[in-house]
């Protein structure tokens, strides 16, 4: 707990090093800002927390910083060359920076190309452009380290169960985070468990896991002793599956972005994790790089904390800390840092699990 404050307070003081930046010749309004045009172009909404923390967390900041800057919004839907029309519209439309979260990192790169020819930055948010020279910066977390936190979080849960059947439900994959979310997975329970069956999401939906968790059971006569799913919608749609099969009880599943569904789920002892990623210190840092871009102005060294290959470079990378959450530190993690409250979470359905998991 005094480790995760203390990763807090150090995120906390990165973005206001951020937001100071570098000196510029950039002529200013008379409230010291130029008033930029910042696009933010974010991949789908079938994952809950893009329209309803990173969009709002990202306005909220950028506003604090530079009231008098405008932001240019898309969402792309799941769509790649919805992207790629969006994120033209905004360079057409002025945009002084794109953060950029791709529907597809390969695909993404056309468009960072475009950008940087225009002389127009281009932040990778959340999941990384790759192939490309022209990305300026990522903002992120350690993911490779996300999948280690749910692997060894399903071992934990396993309590050493020999030959334990394991399904892997990925994520979509266009998306190089996946990749690098299953490689963490894979590096812990390889040689420790056993991967009955393994599906890439296409999208990330949660029908579309759920068929596949439907498939599993159906090949291994509902024989299964865990389940390592991608992120909360994959592993919701997972745990939908094995209720309609008549699963009792329910193994063991994993998730991700600390989803108020999924944190429910955990209550209940339906799932039995997550791994909780700041979203509010990820949207705020891409905030403040952005409106440091914007000015013409250079981030503080000390705040880029890092560099990830992209397949072309090593991207300057603000890489922040993802932690696990299960039942026992709901209240020391996503209720504590105001992520969700407890009216939030303990509604009348959930009131009595509740209570018996020390919340309300």
């Amino acid at each position: 707990m005094r480790r995760f404050r203390i990763v807090t307070i150090l995120l906390a003081g990165a973005l206001l090093t951020l937001a100071c930046g570098g000196s510029s010749n950039t002529p200013t309004t008379s409230g010291g800002t130029t008033a930029a045009k910042i696009a933010l172009l974010l991949p789908e909404s079938k994952t809950a927390r893009y329209e309803s923390k990173d969009r709002p967390l990202f306005t909220a900041k950028l506003m604090s910083l530079c009231s008098n800057c405008s932001i240019l919004y898309s969402n792309a839907n799941q769509d790649p060359a919805q992207q790629q029309s969006q994120a033209e519209a905004a360079l057409t439309n002025g945009a002084k920076v794109l953060v950029l979260d791709a529907v597809d990192g390969a695909a993404a790169a056309a468009i960072a190309v475009k950008a940087k020819a225009a002389k127009v930055p281009v932040i990778s948010y959340d999941r990384l452009i790759t192939g490309t020279d022209a990305v300026g910066y990522y903002v992120s977390f350690d993911n490779a380290k996300v999948g280690q936190l749910q692997g060894n979080a399903l071992l934990t849960a396993l309590n050493g169960k020999a030959n334990a059947s394991v399904v892997f439900i990925n994520g979509s994959p266009t998306d190089n985070n996946a990749k690098l979310f299953k490689q963490g997975a894979h590096s812990v329970l390889d040689g420790k468990v056993t991967v009955a069956k393994e599906y890439d999401t296409p999208d990330w939906s949660p029908d579309k896991a759920q068929t596949e968790m439907t498939q599993a059971l159906t090949a291994l006569n509902n024989k299964v002793d865990g389940v390592l799913a991608a992120n909360d919608g994959t592993g919701g749609g997972a745990i939908a599956a094995m209720k309609a099969a008549g699963v009792k009880p329910l193994p063991p599943v994993t998730g991700q972005d600390a989803e108020l569904a999924a944190i429910q789920r955990i209550v209940t002892g339906d799932q039995y994790m997550t791994v909780y990623k700041a979203i509010k210190a990820e949207a705020e840092a891409a905030a403040s790089l952005a409106f440091t871009l914007s000015q013409g102005k250079t981030p503080d060294s000390a705040t880029v904390n890092g560099k990830t290959n992209n397949g072309s470079i090593d991207v300057p990378s603000v890489l922040l800390v993802p932690v696990a959450v299960t039942k026992s530190n709901i209240k020391d993690t996503v209720i504590a840092d105001g992520f969700w409250t407890k009216t939030d979470i303990c509604t009348a359905d959930f009131a009595a699990a509740c209570t018996a998991a020390g919340i309300s």
